[in-house]
């Protein structure tokens, strides 16, 4: 039956909407494989329908078949691209290896360049003021307050602070640290903020 195949690919995504899930190349490389043996068939009726006009009905069907593939699997990768934008904004530039393994090629390249876009914008931003650029991912919540306690998940190295100060982040260590120094880290998963 046609679109079964693109309606199991709209199911999946759906039970996995919070997170993004491993991207399905089989079942996408077979909904495009159908819509081509779709989009022949209906070539070759339509080339007979003026000596058989009964063959109109078959090829509209075929063509309904054809265009709700192709709305649904538009669905599927634009879901797929909203969940990697949220990426960008959650974990910065770099992706966890974990979720790196989930995307597909060109859904990588599609990342890499929505980061490099956003950075560009981000350093564009307060120029006319004096400011060498605005970072919008470092707070995506107001700080409570302006000073937090972290722990240090993973030996992470020196971090040089913005007045100046040099803080080595050792596994297990226990900081004290302006907010607005340690948004980036905690999304990494670097240093988890103390309750």
């Amino acid at each position: 039956m046609f679109g079964e195949k693109v309606i199991e690919l709209i199911k999946e995504a759906e039970r996995n909407r919070d997170t993004i899930d491993q991207y399905n190349d089989d079942k996408v490389r077979q909904i495009i494989e159908e819509m081509h043996v779709l989009f022949k068939m209906n070539m070759a009726d339509a080339n007979a329908t003026s000596e058989n006009k009964s063959l109109w009905t078959t090829v509209q069907v075929r063509h309904s078949a054809l265009e709700r593939n192709k709305r649904c699997l538009l669905a599927y990768l634009y879901n797929r691209m909203n969940k990697i934008r949220t990426l960008r904004w959650e974990f910065g530039s770099v992706l966890p290896s974990d979720v790196r393994e989930l995307l597909s090629d060109s859904e990588y390249m599609w990342f890499s360049k929505y980061s490099t876009n956003l950075a560009a914008y981000m350093r564009s931003l307060g120029q006319d003021i004096g400011y060498s650029g605005i970072d919008l991912t470092e707070n995506l919540r107001p700080p409570k307050s302006l000073y937090i306690e972290v722990l240090c998940l993973s030996d992470y190295g020196k971090l040089e602070l913005e007045d100046g100060d040099v803080i080595l982040l050792k596994k297990n260590s226990r900081h004290f640290l302006p907010t607005s120094e340690c948004q980036t880290l905690i999304r990494q998963g670097i240093l988890k903020q103390i309750t």
